[in-house]
């Protein structure tokens, strides 16, 4: 990979209301792999720890969380929902030490292209359950892999976590 873009291992998020899938990218950005399900832990957000630690075990730059906008591209309460776990996660990496950013990119039809994929390749429905949020996971840092190649920058929105106050009550952001 050349221009502006940092060598490094990326991290493909897709969020459900029940699991998280979770998929890495080689150092070069060019193969997207399934790592994991997670099982959604909206009290304690275990999940979320769990992909700070894969973050920081693997020296991932940045973390692609899927960002489910409808097919007119308005946010529904999933989009939402999205959004503050991205948010969540980009302060806990931040406070983990880990330089990894955290990019919302647009995710529509993410899930539905992974049931067909399982499908396609012979997987009974009963069985998408435990894999199709790593396949949807593939699929989002895939699209983000492909931008950024395209655009030389990484992919999607960055995620921006409000710095603490400073002395004189100044604050800032990282993004």
């Amino acid at each position: 990979m050349s221009g502006a873009l940092q060598r490094g291992v990326r991290l493909g998020v897709d969020v459900g209301k029940a699991r998280v899938g979770l998929a890495a990218s080689d150092p070069d950005g060019i193969l997207a792999t399934p790592v994991k399900t997670l099982r959604r832990d909206l009290k304690k957000g275990f999940d979320r720890r769990l992909i700070v630690r894969e973050a920081l075990e693997r020296a991932a730059v940045v973390v692609y969380v899927g960002y489910p906008v409808n097919m007119q591209g308005r946010s529904t309460e999933s989009t939402e929902d999205a959004h503050r776990y991205a948010q969540d996660l980009a302060a806990e990496l931040l406070a983990a030490g880990s330089p990894a950013r955290v990019h919302l990119v647009d995710e529509r039809l993410s899930t539905v292209t992974a049931h067909r994929q399982l499908h396609e390749a012979g997987r009974g429905s009963r069985t998408h359950r435990e894999v199709v949020d790593q396949v949807a996971a593939v699929q989002i840092l895939e699209q983000a892999l492909n931008m950024q190649q395209s655009l030389q920058r990484d992919a999607g929105r960055p995620v921006l976590v409000p710095a603490p106050e400073g002395p004189e009550g100044e604050d800032g952001t990282r993004g």
